[in-house]
């Protein structure tokens, strides 16, 4: 079975001309030109970018996605090719109704009829891993329950294997391969794969979002039912809504379309600064518009990233910075991360900020798109070996798809007059007093049970003080003593030396 997938990938690959990626090298380039010979019937008058597509598609869904992970990763990926697999879309086909039926009976070990009031047996959205249906609770609740793909954990893991060998392949034959970190690409996209496997998993990610934008007016997120979810299931609120993307439909249900657009912007501003928690795969399929309003709805949360503290910090610098042209002080938050190695030179790195943002602010504010300067920043650090942190590339890419949605809402959004207020006062809040306020809220509890044992904690601190003194006293007074004896040992030894020779020198005199 596995030689057969290995034989069909290589017949995909030769009719696609994927040989130009993995034959480049001087190495091999007399195979390449065998293949060539052989296979000369081949039309190949289509860039090498829309070739990689079609054969992602043609190789099956895992492929597919590891294409759209792989467009994502612009700081290691050509422009065109990543611009290309950035059109792949899931066109997956549904699984028969009755292999997910006996999932879910499998899971609840009982009937589905139990379960669920009605189950609607026609799937309403089929993706890689999973598909969704829509049913009814015994209590009358409507809920969309999404159920894993049977047998797709060993495809998976068999596929995957198969893309750890071609990265390998990629670091021996290109001078490149190693600096591009193929393996880590792909090391990257399995651990996706694996969040999106446990559906459990997807589950706490939608309770959390939903718990971070209670009662808010910007962004609704179903409710998670958590006696019917397990490791291949998950149900949750049946969330009805307009497709983001059909913007004529908005229109006609009431809804501001410029307004629904910065709220997009301010969505995703308040998920990263705020929060530090935002959904990473906020495409147009996976989002909602109530009717009639500008409340969007967030569906399918099997990928979401996360920021720390320090690294909500760096942003914090790299914005201040950023909009006071301080191109050095850009290029010091870089350094000082040890994201860039410590030899680096901050004049070298300074100069290629500069480049990069210089004429950013040359242009109409409503022209500029953030998604790229960022992406932009991300390819010229790459001269200077920066090490790219996989939560700011999810970043990137969910700022360029956010960004994306919203011009394609309202093609004359400025998006640094809709960030940039919320920016600016989420910094004052890192960096300003309110950051001192914010700090010694947080530290007052602890300060509250430290402050009772303060004294005790003192007089601990100064028995031992003392205690440290006297040994270290003690210890002074044996090296002064066992200096001395060293010293009367010598005089004696001297003494004993000189009755010696006045003996005899008596002796002789006699």
């Amino acid at each position: 079975m596995r030689l057969l997938r290995l034989v069909r990938i290589l017949a995909i690959g030769l009719r696609f001309g994927l040989e130009e990626f993995f034959l480049g090298h001087e190495r091999v380039k007399p195979l390449r030109w065998l293949v060539r010979i052989t296979l000369f019937w081949r039309p190949l008058s289509e860039p090498r970018g829309v070739r990689l597509r079609r054969a992602l598609e043609a190789l099956g869904p895992i492929f597919v996605k590891f294409g759209q992970m792989l467009s994502t990763r612009r700081d290691l990926v050509p422009l065109d090719i990543a611009d290309e697999l950035a059109l792949l879309q899931d066109r997956v086909p549904p699984f028969p109704s009755a292999e997910a039926i006996a999932t879910l009976e499998a899971a609840y070990r009982k009937p589905l009829a139990e379960v669920f009031a009605a189950f609607d047996r026609a799937p309403v959205a089929s993706a890689s891993v999973a598909q969704v249906h829509f049913a009814r609770l015994h209590d009358g609740t409507a809920v969309a329950v999404k159920v894993l793909r049977p047998g797709i954990a060993p495809v998976i893991a068999h596929d995957v294997s198969l893309l750890y060998a071609a990265a390998g392949l990629l670091e021996k034959l290109f001078a490149d391969g190693k600096r591009l970190r193929p393996r880590e690409v792909v090391a990257e996209f399995e651990k996706h794969l694996e969040d999106e496997l446990d559906l459990m998993r997807e589950a706490a990610n939608c309770s959390q979002l939903r718990r971070n934008f209670k009662d808010s007016p910007l962004l609704q997120v179903p409710e998670v039912y958590w006696d019917y979810c397990g490791k291949n299931v998950m149900v949750m609120d049946r969330m009805d809504g307009i497709p983001v993307s059909q913007t004529d439909r908005l229109r006609e249900s009431g809804t501001d379309i410029p307004k629904l657009a910065a709220t997009g912007v301010e969505i995703f501003f308040t998920q990263v600064f705020r929060d530090g928690f935002f959904h990473a795969d906020m495409h147009p399929g996976n989002i909602l518009v109530r009717p009639g309003s500008e409340q969007y709805i967030a569906l399918d949360f099997g990928i979401m990233g996360t920021l720390t503290e320090v690294d909500k910090q760096y942003l914090a610098r790299n914005f201040l910075a950023f909009f006071r042209r301080d191109y050095k002080g850009v290029a010091l938050a870089h350094l000082e991360s040890g994201w860039v190695p410590a030899d680096t030179r901050v004049d070298e790195l300074e100069a290629a900020v500069r480049a990069v943002c210089e004429p950013v602010f040359d242009r109409p504010l409503k022209e500029i798109s953030f998604g790229r300067v960022l992406l932009q920043l991300f390819q010229a650090s790459r001269r200077f070996n920066v090490e790219i942190q996989p939560q700011l590339v999810l970043l990137q890419k969910t700022l360029l798809n956010i960004e994306g949605l919203g011009r394609q809402l309202d093609p004359d959004l400025d998006l640094w007059k809709t960030a940039k207020p919320f920016l600016e006062r989420w910094m004052n809040e890192q960096v300003g007093w309110r950051a001192l306020v914010k700090n010694l809220q947080a530290e007052a509890p602890k300060w509250a049970a430290l402050l009772p044992q303060l004294p005790r904690l003192a007089h601990h601190a100064l028995n031992e003080n003392r205690l440290a003194q006297l040994e270290a006293g003690l210890a002074l007074m044996l090296r002064q003593q066992q200096a001395r004896n060293r010293w009367l040992a010598a005089l004696t030894g001297v003494l004993a030396a000189l009755a010696v020779v006045l003996v005899w020198l008596g002796r002789t005199a006699h």
